[in-house]
């Protein structure tokens, strides 16, 4: 049996070098000769070249996959003020601000902002924004407050004319009937949420309000036909009206609303329960009723809005438009856009969306640049994956006061385009290039404009 078969003698014990004859002292370090048999001294086994105290490595560890994109926003990022520093203080210790007593009107609106961040509002604190003065309330995030306290907002705000409440999930039947008895001036409600509020409620809360001129809503299950039609009944001075992803949304409601043609200026009716809740004819024949005097109109996510509501609807009858969406509505075509905006008669709009269509394309872009580019504000053409290089390009020539712009999804925008916005686009504030590929980490920037979307390699 050759020696190299046999297990490492013990450590301590004494052994002759197979290459040198020497006698050494085995220790943990000691190598087996190669060729076996035998063992080596450790200057035997250095001379081999192999190294008896060299630490074996250790296992090298996967690295996690990190995320491949890295996206970033540029913001500018200014020193803060001495008032931003103060707002940040009080909303910190929001719960605590009695004790500095009265802080003025000025900054309640950025206050009632930075709360909102946080989810701090609650029935304790919201106290600060209330004054039996008040003509205008907005609070942005009411999430915390229960039905006592939405009650208790309108005993301490008895002379509110504008009321807007944002995720109002719980305000329910009984609010509403709080605010029917003692919101007596009120004319302009604007509500983010209000599941609870059944129709009894809502048609109770019309009839107590006939001097109302703004409704808006967004969220409201539980509003049907009855309570569209006691409220242009009760309500003939209507305006403004917004019935925003209403679940029981139909042509009934259509209907209901034609006899507030000649006065209604704000109209929205986006993203109803279903995409073909209302008919193409249904909504052209609602314009024929009321276009002539709208101003703004929302049309968003109804399948059925296709390019003969363009023409038959909205190129006839709504003339006096300033801000029109179109987003999510599939069924418009490319050459139909192009044709309407061509030879429509209207003025010139200060504000489109027509995001999510992604059928449009160069004619459309050419087109709507051509009737309202020099009056444009907010663009957003968000998800034109088809629009050419060459089109994009007329934006900042044709568009130059634009603020806000969104081009998010349309693949032929690069650093020279954002460039090319920054420069001609003097009042540019916000800009938009989500999903757009080509930019990199070269693309310009300006003080005081925000970019969202740009996506870069990990750096």
């Amino acid at each position: 049996m050759w020696k190299g078969d046999l297990p490492k003698p013990p450590v301590g014990s004494f052994e002759d070098c197979a290459r040198c004859q020497k006698q050494f002292t085995v220790t943990k370090y000691t190598m087996a000769a190669n060729p076996p048999p035998g063992w080596l001294c450790h200057t035997c086994a250095k001379s081999s070249g192999a190294d008896p105290f060299k630490k074996s490595a250790a296992p090298r560890k996967r690295k996690q996959v990190a995320d491949k994109r890295n996206v970033v926003s540029y913001e500018e990022r200014r020193f803060p003020s001495l008032a931003s520093l103060c707002i940040q203080v009080i909303s910190k210790h929001i719960d605590d601000v009695e004790a500095l007593g009265d802080i003025g009107t000025m900054n309640m609106d950025q206050i009632a902002k930075a709360l909102s961040n946080n989810r701090s509002l609650n029935a304790d604190n919201a106290t600060l924004f209330y004054d039996v003065e008040n003509e205008h309330l907005t609070l942005y995030d009411v999430t915390n407050l229960t039905p006592s306290a939405f009650c208790t907002m309108a005993m301490l705000n008895p002379n509110l004319t504008n009321l807007r409440l944002d995720f109002c999930g719980r305000m329910d039947d009984t609010v509403a009937g709080v605010w029917a008895e003692r919101l007596p001036n009120l004319k302009r409600i604007e509500l983010l949420g209000p599941f609870l509020v059944r129709t009894a409620a809502w048609q109770t809360f019309f009839r107590a309000h006939p001097n109302l001129e703004g409704f808006l809503i967004t969220q409201s299950p539980r509003f049907d036909v009855d309570c569209m039609r006691v409220l242009v009944e009760s309500c003939p001075n209507l305006k403004e009206l917004r019935l925003k992803e209403v679940g029981k949304m139909s042509d009934e409601f259509l209907e209901c609303i034609k006899p507030l043609g000649g006065q209604l200026t704000y109209l929205d009716f986006s993203c109803p329960g279903t995409a073909d809740a209302l008919t193409e004819r249904a909504i052209i024949d609602l314009l024929e009723a009321v276009g002539g005097s709208l101003e703004h109109l929302d049309l968003s996510g109804n399948a059925d809005v296709t390019d003969a509501v363009l023409f038959q609807g909205i190129k006839p009858h709504a003339l006096n438009l300033s801000s029109l969406v179109l987003a999510n509505t599939p069924e418009l075509t490319d050459a139909g856009v192009a044709e309407f905006l061509g030879n429509w008669k209207a003025p010139a709009l200060s504000s489109l969306d027509m995001s999510r269509n992604h059928e449009l394309a160069d004619a459309a872009l050419k087109a709507l640049l051509k009737h309202s580019g020099a009056d444009l504000v907010n663009l957003n053409i968000n998800g034109w994956k088809a629009v050419s290089e060459d089109a994009l390009k007329l934006i900042p020539k044709k568009a130059s006061g634009l603020k806000k712009l969104d081009v998010g999804w349309c693949r032929c925008v690069d650093d020279w385009f954002v460039k090319s916005v920054l420069e001609q686009c003097g009042e540019i504030e916000e800009l938009k290039v989500w999903g757009c590929g080509r930019l990199t980490e070269n693309c310009a920037r300006k003080r005081g404009v925000n970019i969202y979307g740009i996506e870069m390699g990990s750096m």
